[in-house]
């Protein structure tokens, strides 16, 4: 997600309530005698180069999975989206606007300095004053500061209630070694490229080597107590870089890799799933496929143009053909099934009916011309790195011409396609969230004016006044109730057309086991307990 700054109005709120969470769960069973630390490499497939290895700038998927083995987070996450412990043990609120994390006390940075709170609140701090972009500072808006009130206490302090937070910058926001990264002037723009005397990592491993291009050389820690056994079990972990999924695939098949980090392209999976020597593990969906239409395009700013635009979808073709019955429908709304408490059956998905989108085009003010066609074209972008919105992308286009809209594909490589969306430079924009696991903190980014994600660019007062409501609501049903309000505003003004949520599929050699599935492409089975805990079968 990108920056950008949030203007959040909210009322006052009645005390919040501490939260709790048990132990992480350890890595399931493996099928031979416990694995112990040994000499083995894990190769894994990327199809990216590391952009940024400041965890602290968000950018691209190998960004994140590299720089996660080495900077910890504070939450980790379930199938469900509920959160779960990591660095810290406990969390909560002290009262309206106080939170607070307990935090283990045997972790430490690979270069022997412990990590305490006080890595943890510099880390929000530097965050907080220095806005680099990404999703840990796009969370902060009701943050005002962080302080060690001991070794293993982080207190934060808010300018206003806000009941999302802590799990939130606990969950999306890396700690990183204050004695490392304070010497520079700003996080923001802190290159962390190894150059002053290599990386220092409390993960599981260290990035010892890099050659741009082809590969991400890693090395194992002393001492990781998050996994069982207190080590992690391959001596080294590599990302190599491969131009494509089907390369990867390939690489994958001969022996060349170990895993691929990146999720199978739907059509490849049952092929995967026969093939021998290949082990394909699924993952929960926490995330979803959307288009927004920009609000600032005049035509779009109707909403009959915007229901013709959704009608003129075959939501069943996308999910059967491109998507091989591997993804569900949302009922178009932004509340998914998996977050069963707040999914509501009652929003239903738009209607694919192009007839009914002509009629609606008529009804905007439009008339088609002599070979049917309305006097308006909408530029579609997209990412041709995602190859299945690539494919999804044309049905929605030809839908469009049945019902006599024109749509102008504009796929491009993902960084252009990054930019157009910094610069509102679309009139459709297509693409994937990895994970929406809090509806308030989701409708906050995606739905406020300024939000990091509204790329609808939608300012709805009423809408805008229930999210306020949810962000202060201190018990499950009523911010329930607040939310599901709010997700029927986005539904009946096509704010946001969410498409389907899909569970995802990755592979691995037969030859390695002990992988620990979270759920999104983004931890998937190369989150940092899975990495630390593979091994060889046997």
């Amino acid at each position: 997600m990108r920056k950008r700054n949030l203007s959040i109005a909210v009322a006052a709120a009645a005390a919040l309530i501490a939260l709790s969470a048990c132990a992480p769960s350890a890595p399931p069973a493996s099928t031979s005698t416990a694995a112990t630390a040994g000499s083995d490499t894990l190769t894994i497939a990327t199809t990216t180069d590391v952009v940024n290895y400041n965890p602290l700038i968000g950018n691209s998927r190998s960004d994140y999975w590299v720089t996660n083995l080495m900077y910890p987070h504070l939450l980790s996450i379930a199938d469900d989206g509920k959160k779960e412990p990591q660095v810290a043990t406990k969390w909560g609120y002290v009262n309206d606007t106080t939170g607070f994390y307990d935090l283990r006390s045997d972790m430490k940075w690979s270069d022997g300095t412990p990590l305490t709170a006080a890595d943890v609140a510099w880390t929000m701090n530097a965050v907080k004053k220095d806005a680099p972009s990404g999703t840990f500072y796009g969370q902060m808006a009701n943050f005002v500061s962080a302080t060690a009130v001991s070794d293993t206490r982080v207190e934060i302090a808010l300018s206003k209630p806000d009941s999302s937070i802590v799990e939130e910058i606990g969950f999306w926001g890396n700690v990183v070694p204050k004695h490392v990264f304070e010497k520079a002037a700003s996080v923001a723009k802190f290159a962390n490229d190894g150059t002053d005397g290599g990386w220092v990592s409390a993960g599981p491993y260290t990035l010892k080597t890099v050659q741009v291009g082809q590969s991400y050389s890693m090395d194992r820690v002393d001492s990781y107590p998050l996994v069982e056994g207190g080590v992690p079990i391959a001596a080294k972990v590599v990302y190599r870089v491969f131009p494509d999924i089907n390369t990867e695939i390939l690489a994958l098949q001969s022996g060349e890799v170990d895993a691929i980090a990146n999720a199978l392209p739907p059509a490849q999976v049952a092929q995967l799933k026969s093939s021998s020597g290949i082990t394909v593990e699924e993952v929960g969906g926490l995330g979803y496929a959307h288009m927004t239409y920009n609000m600032k395009n005049a035509d779009l700013a109707k909403l009959q143009v915007r229901q013709a635009l959704a009608a003129s979808v075959d939501y069943d073709a996308i999910r059967k053909v491109v998507l091989q019955d591997q993804a569900v429908s949302t009922g178009s709304s932004p509340l998914m099934p998996v977050l069963s408490d707040y999914y509501d059956k009652s929003l239903t998905e738009y209607t694919f009916d192009t007839d009914k989108a002509r009629q609606l085009m008529q009804q905007a003010g439009y008339t088609a011309d002599s070979s049917g066609n309305f006097p308006v074209a909408f530029k579609f972008i997209y990412s041709l790195q995602d190859s299945v919105t690539s494919q999804w992308a044309q049905l929605v286009k030809d839908g469009a011409a049945k019902a006599g809209i024109t749509i102008n594909l504009v796929g491009t490589e993902r960084n252009t396609y990054l930019a157009a969306t910094a610069k509102g430079d679309y009139d459709i924009y297509a693409g994937n969230f990895a994970i929406m696991d809090d509806p308030v903190t989701n409708f906050t980014l995606a739905y406020l004016p300024g939000g990091a994600i509204n790329y609808s660019l939608v300012d709805d007062p009423a809408l805008n006044d229930l999210i306020a409501q949810g962000t202060v609501a201190t018990d499950t049903a009523s911010k329930v109730a607040i939310m599901q309000k709010a997700a029927k505003i986005v539904h009946d003004q096509v704010y946001d057309n969410v498409m389907y949520t899909q569970n995802l599929f990755f592979a691995h050699s037969s030859k390695w086991e002990g992988f620990v599935t979270k759920p999104s492409e983004l931890l998937s089975i190369v989150n940092p307990l899975s990495v630390a805990s593979a091994h060889k079968v046997g």
